[in-house]
């Protein structure tokens, strides 16, 4: 009798555990590929962002570094909020409640510099400890992320301008 209670309660936690889990990624069953380079959200579920714009639009993407895209290229849009998943459970948050990871040993989401977002700053510590990088703001990790958005238009611009003049 008490092993079928334990079992029971076993498979209870693991059904409440599964539902919860899913219910976190409802932003994903909506938008499940970036709205900037169509990389599979679910697959980076643990980097993924979503952007509200007080128009009552909203944006999806895989990353901080397709954030950074949207926002450079937005027009000046208001944001109302922006949610990015937390690296360990990944339940979206805002991202100023979040303490950031810049750097590491884990390859980033569409950056050579990975950039991730913890719930809990104990997390985000023992990230440091094990896997290197530094603990940053939001405003920090954002800032990192637009100066690769630039660099590479700034590239992709003088590539550009190379194939046309050598076209002509």
């Amino acid at each position: 009798m008490n092993k079928l209670v334990l079992l029971l309660v076993c498979g209870f936690s693991f059904w409440c555990s599964s539902i919860a889990g899913a219910s976190s990624l409802t932003d994903v069953t909506q938008a499940p590929s970036c709205h900037h380079c169509g990389m599979d959200r679910g697959m980076f579920s643990h980097s993924r962002m979503l952007i509200n714009y007080a128009d009552g639009t909203s944006v999806a993407v895989c990353s901080i570094h397709c954030t950074a895209t949207e926002m450079h290229g937005n027009n000046g849009k208001k944001v109302s909020s922006l949610k990015v998943a937390d690296y360990t459970t990944k339940q979206l948050m805002d991202v100023n409640a979040a303490t950031w990871v810049i750097g590491g040993s884990k390859r980033g989401v569409m950056t050579a510099m990975p950039k991730w977002a913890f719930y809990k700053a104990e997390d985000a510590r023992k990230f440091v400890e094990e896997d290197g990088g530094s603990v940053s703001t939001f405003s920090q990790a954002m800032d990192a992320a637009i100066k690769e958005v630039k660099e590479q238009a700034d590239e992709s611009k003088k590539v550009e301008d190379k194939m046309r003049h050598e076209t002509h």
